[in-house]
């Protein structure tokens, strides 16, 4: 089932256009893999650089600006609350403007929700703080982080499973990595911005109207997106070609019941993947400013390091996936996941050469596993289905593994130990194993 639903035998996907004006893309007309995976690109950096502006920030500024009456720890934990409800908008989001699509278009769907995207980070930006309206900041940085998550289901484009569809066979495993390159850039931009003003600005001064800065970055970011985004996608080539392979809106509540355990297993088998995610990316970060005297900025700067790796880890996840497979690749690197779990209390509490050591380990792995998480086994859609099925794997992905994640471990790892944390990644690790080869068996039924 699988293999027939990823290329449907029409070669590297190549198509002439309509049009016989040479300009318009290449010579000849024709749509490459590499344009669509620099789309990618381009989309999933703007809103990952958006994703962690908005997650560092929910360690360094939240907790003292929303909520200063509130013992640090608490107050760090309320803030991932909030973080968490983006994760649980995401669904809606998709599902909302899915029907948008259906009706209005694809450019319209796109404008509406990266408008939407834009107007919740400009709001975050000029927010009053707790000290200047009370409990209403709180309820308007909830509402602006609902609708961040909103908007990023809804800026769902459909390229990276086009990608997917038009890469040459043996090179699948590459453009599906170079699609995930998106993450370690948006991060290393955000997590310099943000060491950047922590070094250079006075605690006060940062905590005042520093911490704004980036996310009117974030909002410049998405803008150039949005119009970066909208002429790909609106691109005759590009709207045939993501015709032909029949990339459309399908109906959720057709999708659920027809493809349901297609979801529940996507979901799952990148479980490891998306766990680790945020505990190399927020929970150390938050775990050191409660608890280490290591500045803030300096931490920063190791985990920027940890980002280019896992940009390398990324690229080296395609050569690897397309000499052994994805779907082994991905197993292999849950199981060693599995493995970085057992030492998480030994390196975090092992001082600065034991964090350090895990946050560059991490990222390695997070890399190598990240680079093939993406449609890893979306393949086993109908094509009709795949388009809104990508989509709600994606954002249950995140959701299951990642939305709690920062908020989990740091409540375990503050009231329990660190060694809660081992066993929540491991649990992780053990799920993506666990869907991977549900999904092998159920192939092999259905074969």
């Amino acid at each position: 089932m699988a293999s027939t639903s990823i290329h449907n035998g029409e070669g590297s996907g190549q198509l002439r256009p309509q049009s016989s004006n040479p300009s318009t893309h290449h010579e000849h007309g024709t749509i490459e893999p590499g344009e669509i995976a620099v789309g990618v690109v381009i989309g999933r950096a703007s809103e990952y650089f958006d994703f962690f502006v908005y997650a560092l920030a929910s360690v360094l500024v939240f907790p003292a600006v929303f909520f200063p009456n509130e013992p640090k720890l608490e107050g760090t934990l309320y803030a991932f609350v909030i973080f968490a409800f983006a994760f649980l908008a995401r669904p809606i989001g998709t599902t909302i403007f899915m029907a948008i699509q259906k009706h209005y278009g694809r450019e319209v769907k796109l404008t509406l929700a990266l408008f939407m995207l834009g107007f919740s980070t400009a709001g975050i930006a000029l927010l009053p703080t707790y000290e200047h309206i009370g409990v209403w900041a709180i309820i308007l940085l909830s509402l602006l982080r609902v609708g961040q998550g909103v908007a990023l289901g809804g800026a769902w484009d459909g390229l990276p499973s086009l990608l997917a569809m038009n890469a040459p066979p043996e090179k699948r495993g590459w453009y599906a990595a170079m699609g995930q390159l998106g993450a370690p850039l948006g991060f290393v931009i955000a997590a310099s911005l943000f060491a950047y003003m922590l070094a250079t600005l006075t605690t006060a001064d940062f905590l005042e109207w520093g911490w704004r800065f980036p996310f009117y970055v974030a909002f410049a970011i998405n803008v150039v997106a949005l119009f970066s985004r909208l002429r790909l996608v609106s691109a005759p080539e590009y709207a045939k070609l993501l015709d032909e392979r029949e990339l459309e809106p399908a109906g959720v509540v057709e999708l659920a019941t027809t493809q349901g355990r297609n979801i529940i297993i996507g979901a799952l088998a990148a479980l490891a993947s998306y766990a680790l995610f945020h505990l190399v990316t927020v929970f150390p970060l938050s775990w050191i400013k409660l608890y280490s005297l290591r500045e803030a900025s300096d931490f920063l700067v190791i985990q920027i390091w940890g980002g280019l790796i896992m940009a390398v880890g990324i690229l080296v996840s395609g050569v690897v996936a397309d000499r052994f497979g994805r779907r082994n690749t991905l197993g292999s690197m849950a199981l060693l996941i599995a493995i970085l779990s057992a030492f998480v209390p030994a390196l975090m509490n092992g001082g600065e050469s034991g964090q350090n050591t895990f946050i560059l380990i991490g990222f390695a792995l997070l890399g190598l596993s990240y680079g093939q998480a993406a449609g890893a086994v979306t393949a086993n859609f109908k094509t009709r289905y795949r388009y809104t099925g990508a989509a709600l794997t994606s954002d249950l992905a995140w959701l299951v593994g990642a939305g709690f994640a920062p908020l989990v471990a740091l409540g375990l790892s503050a009231h329990f130990g660190m060694a809660y944390v081992s066993f929540y990644l491991l649990s992780g690790a053990v799920g993506s194993l666990a869907a991977l080869s549900l999904n092998r068996a159920l192939e092999a039924r259905d074969d």
